[in-house]
């Protein structure tokens, strides 16, 4: 163990450790859960810090060498190679202080050892005076936050939910000659086209690409610049612009200065809003899940109409039972982002006065939704959508016995002649075709046509 100082006094770190003082308090502090703050989170704390390296260096703040070292560091921080080193728990400081500190002093004694001093002598490179200079957990943390957030959603989870929406037209495409009895109030209703059904999948999925590019525009703006209540104190009047900018060109995603410093450090509304982007993304998978899931039922005393790709055995008791795991596992990942939505909207509520006091939970859940959802995603492309396949036979076969069947003699014959004939093919157990044919409502020719289901599933012509 080494000595080192903060402002409280002396305090024992791990001689490997780069981080410092106010990290290892943190660390004492908050034995809460284990959970760490995420990964996407440490590395826009590191392009934070490295785009403050840069703009403090051209604003004269910063030497050339001091700002080099800073920026070298950084980069390895960004790389992941410094992640066990962020060991503060999720369950802290509100305003996520004790993460920004771990940050700054990770950097530090990197840069520091980088320039050829020692770690944890805070010399030549300073946590606070060098690496934070310009800045306050206050305006970095909500900043981190929506770096982090934006770029997981345009790099990561928009390209997966693209692929998912291609996938679902391209099935519609394919099963678009394929009718399936429609079914409401889980009750047969009227014919469908298969592919019409996986045509509203595909369009659920264009939506929440649309929900969650318009939430970008909000997620673009950055606290940074506001430091401590907003007023800039301490700061560079050019400080914010600077820094989005130089975040803009490192990232290639783009980020401007909040043009209110005060909206962005006191609330996280933007943060609210994306999540219930992510909610909504949610309950559109679920629902898909599902439907897959029960068409996909049986495989011989369910519905049936689809056959899932078979990735797994089903059961350690039943043999050769296989089941719909992949859209198990969707539903419970879409049941956790809905969970999320829940902490990250009264997080949105911890905005008191000036600050809001809930920025690590709030960053913790609305990146594992980010995360979660795009890998599942993925996943369900890759081992439902592209391999499913239809049972054209079985679709044919509840069509014809459907009692709905008799909708399209309603308009000819009158609602309730058209019922009693379900009525009478219910209790016979006969179709509603066998029905009409034997009670001649009309000629046979004309009943081919109105009992014809392709003809059903569009409007008249």
């Amino acid at each position: 163990m080494r000595k080192e100082f903060d402002s409280m006094g002396e305090m024992e770190v791990p001689n490997n450790a780069y981080y410092g003082a106010q990290t290892q308090r943190a660390i004492e502090n908050f034995p809460v859960s284990g959970i760490k703050i995420p990964k996407s989170l440490i590395k826009s704390l590191g392009m934070i810090k490295r785009s403050a390296a840069i703009v403090n260096y051209k604003l004269g703040y910063l030497d050339k060498s001091k700002s080099n070292a800073i920026i070298e560091a950084c980069d390895e921080v960004i790389a992941g190679k410094f992640d066990k080193q962020f060991l503060v728990d999720v369950f802290q400081t509100g305003s996520g202080t004790s993460s920004n500190m771990n940050t700054n002093e990770v950097i530090a004694n990197r840069a520091s050892e980088i320039m050829g001093g020692k770690i944890g002598t805070r010399k030549p490179v300073h946590p606070n005076d060098h690496v934070n200079f310009g800045q306050s957990s206050n305006d970095v943390i909500p900043t981190s936050i929506h770096v982090a957030a934006n770029i997981e959603i345009e790099n990561e989870l928009i390209p997966s939910l693209e692929v998912l929406k291609d996938a679902l037209y391209q099935k519609s495409k394919e099963f678009h000659g394929i009718l399936k009895i429609g079914r409401t109030h889980l009750q047969d209703a009227t014919p469908i086209r298969l592919g019409q059904e996986f045509s509203g999948y595909a369009k659920q999925i264009e939506n929440n690409i649309l929900r969650l590019k318009n939430c970008k525009v909000l997620l673009s703006e950055l606290a940074q610049g506001g430091t401590a209540v907003g007023t800039g104190i301490n700061t560079h009047k050019d400080f914010g612009k600077l820094i989005a900018i130089e975040l803009s060109q490192y990232s290639g995603v783009q980020f401007k200065e909040a043009p209110n410093h005060f909206e962005a450090q006191a609330a996280q509304d933007a943060a609210v809003e994306t999540s219930g982007a992510l909610k909504t993304l949610a309950v559109s998978l679920s629902k898909i899940s599902n439907d897959i899931r029960w068409l996909g039922s049986g495989p011989r005393s369910g519905l049936g109409e689809l056959s899932l790709p078979v990735v797994q055995p089903g059961s350690s008791i039943m043999p050769g039972k296989v089941n719909p795991v992949i859209c198990e596992s969707m539903i419970q990942v879409c049941a956790q982002v809905i969970g999320n939505d829940t902490v990250i909207t009264l997080g949105g509520m911890g905005g008191i006065f000036e600050l809001n006091l809930m920025l690590p939970v709030i960053a913790h859940n609305l990146l594992q939704s980010i995360d979660i959802l795009n890998r599942a995603s993925k996943m369900f492309t890759n081992n439902v959508v592209i391999d499913l396949k239809a049972n054209e036979q079985i679709c044919k076969d509840y069509i014809e016995g459907s009692l709905a069947m008799c909708t399209s003699l309603a308009p000819v014959i009158g609602y309730d002649k058209a019922a009693k004939i379900a009525h009478k093919a219910y209790e016979t157990g006969k179709t509603v075709r066998e029905i009409a044919l034997e009670e001649k409502i009309l000629p046979e020719i004309e009943l081919k046509k109105l009992l014809n289901p392709i003809l059903m599933t569009k409007p008249n012509s």
